[in-house]
């Protein structure tokens, strides 16, 4: 088990004077006169701290002013020039941003570099787990980019369409996000790994008129179907019309003629010139579905002048990422931390790096050798995987020259300070830092993150990100320091979501009905004497596996739908190696009874639907789930009453002896 994490304690890493000379962050400061004097005076440790302080509280007291500067510093180009950078008038939970403006995030991200030398640098490289690599410059992934919008425009498809993406972690995938995008529809990512109900659940709610797919996937030397589970899911989705599959494995999968469609059969044939769709900057670009505690999953809302400005902010700013840099990021695109990657990346003239497969496929050093092979800069990993190597010593990381690294990032979950420190040491050598990043989906990145100018402690971030005003506060709203407490925003930024899909209402009650034009993120957080600002997990039920957020009300449903229960919780638990793990209560109907086949088919239903990455780690029998007076299940308290923690306040209960039937629960 790894040590308990207690924020503070003593700095381990502190920026070289080289650090800080080729920072972005620096040239920003220096740009707008924040660091007086210029890179070249940017030696002194303390100057830098004063002027990032300086940058933060300009950056939040006159939001308009940063963004334009960001929006200007990223070129980003419109076709439209915005008459003002944010509209506040709805309020701070409704702004409108780049007023006027009209631009498509594609242009930025690929059209502008034709002819330019950018067009013969890498923007992907592609390693699969069977060992095959492509590699695709910005001239290439531009002419496969127009070549699929054309064929998505053959198939009729077009503006405010929504257009679902199952696919694996191929070059495709991006071709397939940019495409979509380019003809003005909206992308709707999903995780590889999903069962057939959460990709309906996901599909059905955005009207999806099509969906990209594989035949499968490789992972650990065999392919793992895809295309039949998205044949499952299409049953059950009314508005579906077309399904384009790549070919990826070569397994025998059923076409369904009219609907189905081959990728090298529909999309190589096209022309390698398209028109990119004329759109307004605040039109929809993506979708992006993230759980809650309760209710079906919510669908963030993202805009082409939202996410991927957002993205390219943090990769500059925080993983220092410049033109010409190559950046991996352990993901899967229906993770926000896909689009990211590629968004970031690309409107920074830099190259993301793609593996599809296992991470410790065929050895525990397939990361390492992959990063050692193509000269990878920024290495983007999660907690989770780096507690499962620790195991396995140096010899997996040893064996490699690992010399290309510049930083180690890490989102996803909060760290355990023993894993942290094993890699920093042990595969860092005490030299490369790790830039912690934590956010959301609806925040387009992070809310609080490392940087390359500023001191760094173990599991800590160096502060909140350039233009988010964040706090840490006590149960009344008001500011704490040195004391758990919840991590707020007291500011609007141009990645905020624009709301969860056809839900304005439930987007309302969960960011911004605790305390006034505050938005409530639902993390515990803190901040240290020094500065240093620590996420320590979920303040919500929110269930978070190997970084992947699962909404409980997904599962409970999923249980309940068998006939042998009425009532379900699900609760995550420490898990040594995935951060959490699902475990699950069944009250059960009268007359069935507890058994091992029964667990067996409740575990396999929630597997089917969810998918094996999300299978539960227990299944468990009980007599009686703990209900406030308005039927909401008290899943702190089962969790409390599961890991034999004091249950709290029992008072609001109209059955606390059912606290007692989980802790004997089995």
């Amino acid at each position: 088990m790894s040590d308990p994490f207690t924020f503070g304690g003593p700095i381990v890493w502190r920026p070289t004077p080289a650090h800080i000379a080729r920072a972005n962050l620096t040239a920003f400061m220096a740009a707008h006169g924040i660091l007086v004097g210029g890179v070249d005076a940017a030696g002194s440790a303390d100057r830098v701290r004063d002027a990032f302080d300086a940058l933060m509280r300009r950056s939040t007291d006159d939001v308009a002013w940063f963004t334009d500067a960001v929006l200007r510093w990223l070129d980003i180009r419109f076709s439209t020039p915005y008459t003002d950078v944010v509209d506040l008038s709805r309020g701070i939970q409704w702004p409108v941003w780049c007023v006027g403006g009209r631009m498509n995030i594609v242009h930025i991200c690929l059209d502008k570099h034709a002819g330019t030398a950018t067009d013969a640098q890498p923007a992907l490289i592609f390693e699969g787990e069977e060992g095959v690599e492509r590699t695709l410059t910005y001239a290439e992934l531009r002419a496969e980019v127009n070549r699929a919008a054309n064929a998505l425009t053959a198939l009729g498809l077009g503006k405010g369409d929504a257009v679902g993406i199952f696919m694996p972690m191929v070059p495709e995938i991006v071709v397939g996000l940019l495409a979509i995008a380019k003809i003005g529809a909206i992308a709707l990512p999903l995780f590889s790994g999903y069962g057939a109900e959460a990709i309906i659940g996901r599909l059905v709610d955005a009207d999806a008129k099509a969906i990209l797919t594989a035949d499968g996937a490789f992972r650990r030397g065999k392919p793992s179907p895809m295309k039949p589970v998205a044949d499952d899911a299409a049953a059950s989705i009314p508005t579906l019309r077309h399904m384009i599959v790549l070919r990826r494995t070569s397994q025998d999968v059923h076409m369904t003629p009219g609907r189905d469609h081959w990728w090298h059969d529909l999309v190589a044939s096209q022309a390698t010139d398209a028109p990119t769709a004329d759109t307004a900057a605040e039109d929809p670009l993506m979708l992006i579905y993230t759980s809650g505690t309760t209710g079906k999953p919510k669908g963030a809302l993202h805009t082409h002048c939202g996410f991927p400005v957002k993205a390219a902010q943090d990769m500059a700013f925080g993983t220092d990422v410049h033109a010409g840099d190559r950046i991996f990021w352990m993901t899967d695109m229906g993770w926000m931390m896909g689009p990211w990657l590629v968004f970031g990346s690309l409107l920074l003239g830099a190259t993301c790096v793609l593996y599809d497969g296992a991470p410790d496929f065929p050895g525990p050093d397939r990361i390492w050798s992959l990063v050692a092979r193509h000269n990878v800069d920024v290495v983007g990993l999660s907690p989770t995987w780096v507690r499962g190597l620790v195991p396995h010593g140096d010899a997996p990381h040893a064996a490699h020259d690992l010399a290309c690294v510049r930083a180690f990032a890490s989102t996803g979950e909060p760290w355990n300070p023993d894993p942290w420190h094993w890699l920093f040491e042990r595969v860092g050598r005490g030299r490369v830092p790790i830039i912690n990043y934590s956010g959301g989906t609806e925040i387009s990145g992070g809310i609080v993150m490392g940087n390359p100018i500023l001191p760094l402690k173990a599991c800590a971030f160096s502060g909140p990100c350039p233009g988010i005003a964040a706090d840490v506060v006590d149960e009344s709203g008001r500011s704490v320091r040195n004391a758990v407490g919840e991590l707020v925003i007291r500011a609007p930024w141009i990645g905020m979501t624009r709301g969860f899909w056809k839900d304005p209402d439930r987007y309302i009650e969960t960011y911004w009905s605790r305390f006034p034009d505050v938005w409530v993120h639902g993390d515990f957080a803190a901040i240290d004497e020094d500065g240093l600002w620590y996420i320590l997990g979920r303040s919500d039920d929110t269930i978070k596996i190997a970084g992947k957020r699962l909404g409980p009300a997904e599962v409970e449903s999923v249980l309940v739908h068998h006939p042998a229960v009425v009532e379900a919780a699900a609760i995550g638990v420490p898990d040594d190696v995935k951060g959490s793990a699902l475990v699950c209560f069944c009250v059960l109907r009268a007359g069935a009874e507890p058994s091992e086949a029964l667990r067996a088919e409740l575990r396999t239903a929630v597997v089917a639907a969810m998918g094996k990455a999300l299978a539960p780690k227990a299944i468990l029998f009980a007599a009686d789930l703990p209900k406030t007076r308005n039927a909401k299940v008290m899943r702190r308290m089962v969790r409390s009453a599961h890991l034999g923690l004091p249950p709290g306040d029992t008072s609001s209960l109209v059955n606390p002896d059912a606290v007692t039937a989980i802790a004997h629960a089995s």
